[in-house]
């Protein structure tokens, strides 16, 4: 076991021992490896430094209360990789190569996995990139499939959710109609980091994007899918530019599992003053709270023409979601859904 703090991990990259790769050429994939050498080596002319050829997952391992250590829905990022790949024109890996990388690399890196009553996890981030050289814009035709890891750290329960601010960014897109905003691609990253950055600078946790044709109706967080709860129902925005996350569809098996009404719909950015709680949710840490979103005309150097307000602590229906969906995780809760790839 490593010599970490287990307690005290945050969010952040710390090198384990190996990170696990295949190289795809000539219509082949090469067999995974294992190397300690945490450096790519190719081509300055590799077409992700020039046309952004890369897409990527996020998802996590945790040690259970039974000792047992369980991968967390990894066949639905492996078909989100395919997904993203195929939109890239790339070769990307099968769901049991995935599959088998993402369990290698955990197995690899066991000394990292946290121990059961930190609250933390191993967070795997499995990469594809093109790396021909290449001058014109083109999809790359040879590409390196990477699983890595990190131990990080997350909260211990819902009660202990820090509540954070928001605002709405009217002035800057996250995607274009017809774009590539339910992929999950390295290029959409780097659009949101300028507004996401001034929205930081300004004290907001996060900035609530929305739809980039009419800019009336929610779209998504810049790092994170958006829900709220009105009443018993569970409402998530339905649009062709929000990331398919894996949280948000787990989150909405879970809310219909209690009885919940869940809508996935059209919802207006007009309606955010009639729901109860409002929250990001994505890998990193399952359910954000957010206690208010300011509305703006322009997110710097204009005055607040509407505050939205939802309490300054984590709401009871939000909590109950996050504490059940930690304890499929932690193995406290039964995994009624088989989500859990539990390694031998």
């Amino acid at each position: 076991m490593a010599n970490l703090d287990w307690g005290n991990l945050g969010f952040k990259y710390r090198e384990t021992n190996v990170v696990i790769s295949s190289h795809y050429k000539d219509g082949e994939w090469s067999a995974p490896v294992a190397s300690k050498d945490f450096d790519f080596h190719f081509s300055c002319f590799a077409g992700v430094f020039h046309y952004a050829n890369s897409c990527f997952e996020g998802l996590k391992a945790f040690r259970g209360v039974d000792g047992k250590v369980r991968i967390f829905r990894p066949d639905e990022n492996a078909r989100r990789l395919q997904s993203s790949g195929h939109h890239l024109g790339m070769a990307y890996p099968s769901e049991q190569m995935f599959i088998d990388m993402c369990v290698m690399c955990v197995k690899e890196n066991i000394d990292f996995l946290p121990p059961y009553g930190y609250g933390a996890s191993m967070y795997l981030r499995p990469v594809l990139i093109g790396m021909n050289p290449q001058l014109g814009i083109a999809s790359s035709k040879e590409v390196i499939f990477c699983v890595m890891c990190s131990p990080v750290g997350t909260y211990s329960g819902a009660a202990s959710l820090s509540t954070g601010t928001a605002a709405i960014s009217r002035d800057y897109d996250r995607a274009a109609p017809n774009g590539t905003g339910k992929f999950k691609l390295a290029a959409n990253y780097a659009i949101s980091l300028y507004p996401y950055n001034m929205a930081h600078e300004q004290g907001y946790r996060e900035l609530l994007f929305l739809d980039p044709a009419t800019k009336t109706r929610i779209d998504e967080f810049g790092s994170s899918n958006f829900l709220a709860i009105k009443g018993n129902t569970y409402v998530t925005p339905l649009s062709d530019s929000v990331l398919p996350s894996i949280t948000n569809k787990s989150l909405q098996a879970v809310a219909a599992d209690l009885g919940m009404t869940v809508e996935k719909r059209v919802v207006p950015v007009e309606e955010l003053a009639e729901f109860e709680e409002v929250n990001a949710c994505g890998t990193a840490v399952v359910i954000t709270p957010i206690r208010s979103i300011d509305d703006k005309p322009a997110l710097a150097g204009s005055e607040v023409t509407r505050t939205y307000t939802y309490g300054e602590k984590v709401g009871k229906t939000s909590e109950k979601l996050y504490n059940m969906i930690r304890g499929i995780q932690d193995g406290r809760e039964q995994d009624i859904h088989g989500w859990n790839l539990i390694l031998d």
